[in-house]
């Protein structure tokens, strides 16, 4: 890495200013689209336009199950993936001196829930006391517009990266990963990768995270009428005992001598959701079916495959209890099987981008252990590519009301851009 003159970054951060109206608009755009599973097109689209904006070309890149299914980091997929490509955009140097670079982000987002709870529409981005609501515009579609208009800005300066820059808009990094796996295996190795994922309620550099496991467990009973009910067995009663034992599985995971040091002195890490359930068919009729939708997490010194057989060791336990009364219990396995990960601090493309950030903010970027997983985890696990994990102040989360501080989001776009252009060097636009 060369110093950036002080010229030219008085210039990118004085385009960065210049372009940050810009920048809410492009996400005002994002936000509309209701990019959740199997619904990314409109917001794929929208990021082949953007590419194209910005003097790039987009590609598609699909995700190929019978190519990726050997890879360690594929996870076996909810729903097809015709249709649903990832967008890449490269720019090339005219004369490469510097070291290359991805930037990445994910354009799925998690269902809206309960939309009467919100106080505005959730695909109706409102802006209220300086933070942007809609659903995904923290996670993190925000960081996706820092990335875009930081390399904008280098333009407006007059420069561009003296490496190559790749730009990957990818799917499903809310269930298995799958879309950046694709990328990954896809694109040439680089040098370095930065993924703007937010941060929780503030600013944050992510350190670690957990691995995830997804498993569907399905208890089948036996129906009754509800006057001969002690006849019957009840799958929705059965399923809630074999939630139970996950929960005991939690405590047990979560026990001190269980815990990496990365996670020391955060609060129950290792965390097991029931997050979806179905279950009966009847009021009056005792329930024949129930199904549960489970997330596991995997702490480090513990592996995705090691957690499956944790699962699957359970269910039969469950199953061969006399006190199911014989309740059928089966489980299958789709959406995530990933690992957990450690991010290199003292990689020079963090050193980098924690320097950068506090240059423009005046303020140091927080370690942040996360309790879930970002995609950084392919290239630090897979190709040994340093990643640089940081985002804006981003609220709710997979909320209500969810919303990112347009401030911070400006902040991050600026580290971005002195991080982009004294990592790649930069080199007058022709």
């Amino acid at each position: 890495m060369t110093q950036l003159d002080p010229g030219a970054r008085r210039a990118i951060l004085d385009a960065c200013d210049a372009l940050r109206d810009d920048g809410v608009r492009m996400l005002e755009r994002l936000v509309r689209c209701p990019s959740t599973l199997g619904n990314e097109q409109s917001a794929l689209n929208e990021m082949a336009r953007i590419y194209e904006g910005i003097g790039l070309s987009p590609r598609r890149v699909p995700v190929e199950v019978e190519a990726l299914q050997g890879h360690p980091g594929f996870s076996p997929p909810l729903i097809p993936y015709a249709g649903r490509d990832n967008v890449v955009a490269v720019h090339r140097p005219r004369q490469a001196s510097g070291r290359s670079l991805v930037l990445q982000g994910h354009v799925d987002v998690v269902p809206e829930g309960a939309e009467d709870e919100w106080t505005t529409p959730p695909y109706q981005p409102a802006i209220r006391a300086g933070r942007m609501y809609g659903r995904g515009a923290g996670d993190m579609k925000a960081g996706i517009v820092s990335y875009v208009t930081a390399f904008r800005a280098l333009r407006e300066a007059g420069l561009q990266p003296a490496a190559e820059v790749q730009m990957h808009s990818v799917i499903e990094e809310e269930c298995s990963g799958n879309g950046a796996l694709a990328c990954m295996v896809a694109m040439p190795k680089a040098d370095a990768v930065i993924i703007p994922e937010p941060g929780p309620g503030l600013p944050a550099l992510y350190s670690a995270e957990v691995g995830v496991v997804w498993a569907f467990v399905t208890v089948t009973g036996r129906p009754a009428h509800v006057r001969d009910k002690q006849a019957g067995v009840n799958a929705v009663e059965a399923a809630m005992a074999v939630w139970h034992r996950f929960e005991a599985y939690e405590r047990e995971m979560n026990n001190a001598e269980r815990i990496h040091a990365s996670f020391r002195g955060v609060n129950h890490p290792v965390n097991v959701n029931l997050g979806t359930f179905e279950g009966g068919e009847w009021n009056s009729s005792v329930a024949t079916r129930a199904k549960l939708g489970l997330r596991v997490g995997v702490m480090m010194g513990n592996t995705a495959d090691a957690v499956k057989r944790d699962i699957e060791r359970i269910v039969a336990e469950a199953a061969a209890d006399p006190a199911m009364k014989g309740a059928k219990v089966k489980v299958a396995f789709q959406g995530f099987h990933a690992d957990p990960c450690v991010f290199d601090l003292q990689a020079p493309i963090v050193r980098l981008a924690m320097r950068s950030y506090a240059e423009v903010s005046g303020q140091e970027l927080r370690h942040y252990p996360a309790t879930g997983l970002t995609d950084g985890r392919f290239f630090q696990l897979y190709q040994g590519t340093p990643v640089a994990c940081f985002g804006p102040d981003a609220q709710e989360i997979h909320g209500i009301d969810e919303s990112v501080g347009l401030d911070s989001m400006h902040d991050i776009t600026r580290a971005i851009a002195l991080t982009m252009a004294e990592w790649c060097g930069v080199e007058a636009v022709s």
